[in-house]
């Protein structure tokens, strides 16, 4: 595989970012002295984000889908067509400092680093958006939000260990990606994809870190809430959680699990939040790809020689924080 930078972003009518993003991609891109590329796979917008790339950037690869796939679909996409070894997985809505990339690259000196992300801030100020990700559960449940940096910045300096990479920014290996299958389009149209990589990722053997010196800008706006209504996207979420914990917990844990559901879908009737009822719909009506995603994982796992516990890892990146955690 050709060493260098790859930075794909999934685009779904992000006509109106593009002059904002794409020269700040470029220049961190050039000040790196590697060869580089920039891939958009749009994910069939109706707006003129095609014509107008084509116009204004042509020296950008542009992918396009067939039909409307969703995040994990797309991000498939650009990836596997990536020319180069490192992957910059980029949100459209996500502008690149000039140096984001000088600190980023001596993770991949540890042969079992799968990737890192840096540290997102707000576009117009430097309230932190994401810091590393911290591995938190409350029961059998996994909890797919939560972050932590340490009051001391000196001890953030050589990376903290982060429970999963956002896709917003995640810096990936491109052939430990494909090894362990990529993301896994269960979960398209969109949410949670990233948790699982990564938490697939840490169980297969390999590591993802947060880099606070490597900032990068996000605009708080996305396309979902413009496509989407609330209702069929607090749906989509749930189920997508479902997914997490069918394909990922084992055991007693799995079956508490399971149990868990039945109270937890009667109390959103009593409440009203009928939208649930959707998502374990649509949950149990996907058994037969939860089964083929446990199968996958298995056999990845029998093929690498590794099969970590959530608790493994939980312990493995508690074990390592050093001073105080800071949760935002």
């Amino acid at each position: 595989m050709v060493t260098g930078i790859s930075v794909v972003i999934p685009n779904y009518n992000g006509i109106h970012l593009f002059k904002h993003t794409l020269d700040t991609v470029a220049e961190a891109l050039q000040n790196t002295g590697k060869p580089s590329e920039i891939i958009v796979v749009d994910d069939c917008s109706t707006d003129a984000s095609v014509a107008y790339l084509q116009q204004h950037y042509p020296n950008i690869k542009l992918l396009h889908n067939s039909v409307n796939s969703g995040f994990s679909v797309t991000a498939n996409k650009g990836i596997k067509a990536a020319v180069y070894d490192k992957v910059l997985l980029l949100n459209s809505d996500v502008k690149l400092t000039p140096d984001y990339f000088s600190n980023q690259y001596k993770y991949f000196d540890k042969p079992d680093t799968f990737g890192v992300m840096g540290r997102i801030v707000g576009w117009d100020d430097d309230k932190i958006q994401d810091g590393a990700k911290f591995p938190y559960y409350h029961g059998s449940k996994i909890k797919t939000s939560g972050n932590y940096l340490l009051k001391d910045e000196k001890l953030m300096q050589e990376g903290l260990f982060s429970m999963y990479l956002s896709g917003a920014n995640a810096f990936i290996d491109k052939e430990k990606f494909l090894l362990i299958g990529g993301f896994n389009e269960i979960f398209s149209p969109f949410y949670v994809e990233d948790y699982e990589l990564s938490l697939r990722a840490w169980r297969l053997g390999f590591k993802c870190y947060y880099d606070y010196n490597s900032v990068c800008r996000h605009q708080v706006s996305t396309s979902i809430k413009s496509k989407s209504k609330k209702k069929y996207v607090s749906a989509i979420y749930d189920r997508n959680k479902m997914f997490l914990h069918a394909i990922h917990l084992e055991g007693v844990q799995r079956m508490l699990w399971y149990l868990q559901l039945i109270p937890e879908a009667l109390i959103r009737v009593v409440t009203f939040r009928w939208h649930y009822l959707k998502s374990l719909s649509m949950f149990l009506n996907s058994s037969g790809l939860v089964v083929q995603s446990r199968q996958d994982f298995n056999d990845k796992a029998k093929k690498l020689k590794s099969r970590k516990s959530l608790q493994e890892i939980k312990s493995f990146i508690l074990g390592n924080i050093k001073g105080e955690r800071v949760t935002l």
